[in-house]
């Protein structure tokens, strides 16, 4: 056995006659002049992102990133960047010529090239792992991805959900990596969805069992009149499918169809260019869904139909465990991840049941007894399926702390009102926090990364159950490994807590830092404004509470307090003006008042306080208020 899992993947052929044609091919084919060529256009293609990249750092803003994935914030918000039109052209481009963005513009393609070029010449040749079910994965990935969200937001909030959002243009940015992993992720990421996929699964491992781009431009290919097509002159001599590093049987689908139907072909051109009886060419005609499938071929598989589903299942399995565990896993990388899990597990079971087996050039199994390559796959892979498992048990905690999480009903603005918030807790919302709070820690105690995400959920934990200073210190924690809005939140949350206890010079840089990270955050500039008051810069927090107010009028709270600042001066008409401003936005609602008061009480504006403490008591109505202001 070879690459793949099963004896019969070793066989490169789908018909009989296929079989030795392909076999014979090998000696004497000719170099393919396209490779040159294509290698020089991705070669090309890496060169300018790397100066998008220097011109973005340089610069201060560039054109947004001309990657696909960047279509899902145009499909939610309305945003409309430079992938959003990529990926539309791009799309519209196989419509009509086929799959070949895949294989001249993406540099994960060539990653994978280039992975493969190595292993080549390390003498390895990288042999296609063939799956019924798992071709799919691309194409549920693309509608999870694009699709999705979409539909799930028209069925959770039918009201305020339009199918065709409004769109705004963001063809330039300042944040070009904002959506983007850390470089400490990405290097695992290329690592994975390059050398891993290409070593287990072939040359083209991520694009045929991964790549949810890969899954729309496969059915776009479908529609596409543009194939490789061909001539009489053709003998069948194997050479085309011999080179071609996409997993398709090209000498048996023209021999067929006349042309290549199988969407994985990426238009390499390489089978046009090796044929040595010019027989093979790019031309337009019938598309692939208008040809007969009366008489399809018949395919050779790596596995079995019971282990496809088990494959199926461990791919789920390893997706769920992995994707998004410490909040550093992107989509594409566990899809990826998954499907070397799948393919080593299977591998495992196979080396574990039977005599014989090999890997490549290594015997792995003879007369049922393990070989030195044997041992080291099997420690290998069962170190990979280890790490998955792990990964599942911190994803298990991960996804139960979220869920106590969003089921805290305490406002943010209540609890944070005074020091101690204990008093606004009902039994739930004890319980959610205690629960969350056990799961977090267990992750973080056999967590192998931190959390940056879970961090600050676990401080507010921390905070509702009273333990004020061990916020603090989390959330300072979560600032260090987070970056721009999580990061302002953080320190903005951690400001607010830190006025809360009176630490009011503790408390000023860090709201400099969060606005530092995000100018719009108003809360922290409300927040700002209330440590200068306190520390005795009266005309400080006025301006920074006027400016506050310049950006949203209608902010209850700095209203009252530019209102309580101005009575302070004697300016009774300001004064008068701005409290208007105020009663205007307050919601009516005693909780809301309470808070209010319980601020503006804090910052000696008392006349204001106890307006509003009235006011809670009028519009209470039988809910519990606290008995201390």
């Amino acid at each position: 056995m070879t690459g793949a899992i099963s004896p019969q993947a070793s066989r490169h052929a789908i018909t009989g006659a296929g079989l030795s044609a392909v076999a014979s091919a090998k000696a004497d084919i000719r170099k393919s002049k396209t490779s040159r060529w294509r290698a020089a256009a991705l070669m090309t293609l890496n060169l300018f992102m790397i100066a998008h990249i220097i011109q973005w750092r340089v610069m201060g803003k560039t054109i947004s990133p001309i990657e696909p994935s960047e279509t899902m914030q145009t499909i939610q918000g309305g945003f409309v960047n430079a992938g959003f039109i990529f990926f539309s052209l791009a799309i519209l481009a196989t419509l009509i010529f086929g799959r070949f963005v895949c294989g001249w513009g993406c540099h994960i393609l060539a990653l994978q090239d280039l992975c493969g070029w190595l292993l080549k010449k390390m003498g390895l040749h990288p042999k296609p792992f063939r799956s019924r079910l798992l071709v799919y994965v691309p194409l549920i990935a693309a509608l999870y991805m694009f699709v999705w969200p979409t539909a799930y937001r028209l069925f959770h909030n039918p009201e305020n959900a339009p199918l065709i959002p409004k769109f705004t243009n963001h063809l330039v940015t300042t944040n070009f990596w904002q959506t983007f992993p850390s470089v400490a992720v990405a290097i695992p990421f290329l690592f994975v969805c390059g050398f891993v996929t290409v070593y287990f699964l072939g040359q083209k491992g991520f694009c045929t069992y991964a790549c949810p781009y890969g899954g729309f431009f496969g059915l776009a290919d479908k529609l596409s009149p543009g194939k490789i097509r061909v001539t009489p002159a053709c003998n069948q001599c194997g050479h085309c499918t011999a080179t071609c590093t996409s997993n398709v049987m090209v000498h048996a689908e023209v021999k067929q169809y006349g042309m290549v139907v199988d969407p994985g072909c990426m238009k390499c051109m390489d089978c046009v260019s090796v044929c040595p009886n010019d027989a093979l060419y790019f031309g337009f005609g019938k598309p692939t869904i208008l040809v007969p499938k009366s008489n399809a071929l018949k395919r050779s598989y790596s596995l079995t139909w019971p282990e496809e589903v088990v494959g199926a299942l461990v791919f789920l399995g390893s997706l769920l465990a992995v994707r998004g565990v410490y909040a550093l896993v992107p989509f594409l990388m566990a899809l990826g991840c998954a499907a070397a899990t799948t393919f080593l597990t299977l591998k495992m079971w196979r080396l574990i049941r039977a005599r014989e087996l090999s890997f490549y050039r290594f015997n792995l199994k003879s007369a049922g007894k393990l070989r030195k390559a044997g041992w080291a796959f099997a420690i290998f892979a069962c170190c990979w399926i280890g790490l998955n498992a792990h990964s599942g048990w911190i994803r298990y905690h991960e996804f139960l702390g979220n869920f106590a999480f969003q089921k805290i009903q305490v406002p943010d603005e209540l609890a944070l009102a005074q020091v101690n918030p204990a008093r606004w807790l009902n039994s739930t919302d004890r319980e959610n926090i205690l629960e969350g709070k056990k799961h977090y820690d267990a992750a973080s105690r056999a967590g192998l990364f931190v959390n940056s995400e879970a961090l600050p959920k676990l401080a507010w934990f921390e905070y509702l159950l009273g333990n004020a200073e061990q916020s603090i210190q989390l959330l300072g924690q979560a600032a260090s490994y987070q970056k721009d809005e999580s990061k302002a939140l953080s320190l903005y949350y951690r400001g607010a807590i830190l006025n809360r206890l009176g630490r009011y010079e503790e408390a000023r840089p860090s709201l400099d830092e969060a606005l530092a990270e995000r100018d719009d955050l108003i809360l922290a500039r409300q927040e700002k404004g209330e440590s200068l008051w306190q520390l005795g810069r009266h005309d400080e927090a006025v301006s920074v509470w006027t400016d506050a107010v310049r950006r949203n009028a209608r902010l209850a709270l700095v209203n009252n307090e530019l209102a309580g600042a101005a009575r302070s001066l004697g300016k009774l008409e300001e004064a008068s003006a701005h409290e208007k401003q105020a009663d205007q936005f307050t919601p009516n609602d005693p909780f809301y008042h309470w808070m209010l008061g319980r601020r503006l009480q804090d910052l000696g504006m008392t006349d204001l306080a106890e307006k509003h403490f009235r006011q809670a008591e009028q519009l209470r109505a039988g809910n519990e208020m606290p008995h201390g202001r």
